[in-house]
């Protein structure tokens, strides 16, 4: 994982967190322990699977820029439905207060998508790969002196 993918892990990976643990204090006092139990593994639940998504989008684009916005639309398509499988799975369970799971996962999501696009946005990436800095003896191809300049 390059620096910038890193940061940007970070920058969306950190809001949401915190979000959840505030998720967790308000369904434990609306709830009880279940419905701070329930937030919590909200929280983890979004946390891996759009960590994870990430992840595999950076693998991928890296690999095929040129599939960039199909592989974002995938994945984040991917994200959504495996959200609402692991929602419908653990629907009529006990372990957790399913109310305070539910809403923690949807917080969860709008604020590491929007802390993602946050940190897109301040980290100034370039759009265009940088050539290569070459020796001092060595020229490239298409410089100002090749071309008369």
């Amino acid at each position: 994982m390059q620096v910038n993918d890193a940061r940007i892990l970070r920058g969306a990976a950190i809001p949401t967190a915190l979000a959840g643990v505030v998720a967790s204090v308000v369904s434990a006092l609306a709830a009880g322990a279940k419905g701070g139990v329930g937030a919590a593994a909200a929280t983890v639940v979004v946390l891996a699977f759009f960590g994870l998504g990430l992840f595999a989008l950076q693998h991928f684009s890296r690999k095929h820029p040129e599939l960039f916005m199909g592989i974002a639309l995938l994945t984040y398509t991917t994200q959504i439905l495996l959200l609402a499988v692991v929602m419908g799975v653990f629907k009529d369970t006990t372990l957790f207060n399913t109310r305070a799971f539910g809403f923690t996962v949807l917080a969860a999501a709008l604020v590491f998508t929007a802390a993602m696009a946050r940190t897109h946005l301040r980290l100034k990436l370039p759009y265009v790969e940088p050539e290569r800095a070459t020796g001092a003896g060595e020229q490239r191809s298409g410089t100002a002196t090749e071309a008369g300049r």
